[in-house]
């Protein structure tokens, strides 16, 4: 039996996860947002600010700490820029905060014409917490 195969190299069940889901929401600057005029893009930040505001409150879920490295990129993010650490109670809440995106108008466009999301969930490691 090679050491793949035995039972002992791999459990037979995962132990349940307990608690709300950790959920790392990472953001980017698309194109179309350096594209826009002045004007434009300058309707982007309040509708950002609004579409973001109070998680807690409306999804259960609970930020943890935010990060945004965009002071050391310019133009439209190649790669995330901005991101949101957070517990939330359960995929659905993670689901809600994504859909903001798609949810949010800007005049006759939606958020997601200058930025993008995507969410990787998990567990809090087992180590290196607070």
């Amino acid at each position: 039996m090679t050491a793949h195969s035995s039972p002992s190299a791999f459990p037979a069940a995962e132990p349940a996860v307990e608690g709300p889901l950790r959920v790392l929401f990472r953001l980017g600057v698309t194109q179309t947002y350096f594209d826009a005029s002045e004007d434009e893009r300058s309707a982007v930040h309040p509708a950002i600010l609004r579409a973001f505001d109070d998680l807690g409150e409306r999804f259960g879920v609970r930020v943890l700490g935010t990060l945004d490295d965009d002071r050391l990129q310019t133009g439209a993010a190649g790669e995330w820029i901005s991101y949101i650490l957070a517990d939330a109670p359960d995929l659905a809440a993670a689901v809600r905060v994504v859909d903001l995106l798609r949810e949010t108008r800007i005049g006759s466009h939606r958020l997601w014409r200058y930025l993008r999301i995507d969410a990787r969930v998990g567990r809090p490691l087992m180590f290196g917490n607070c």
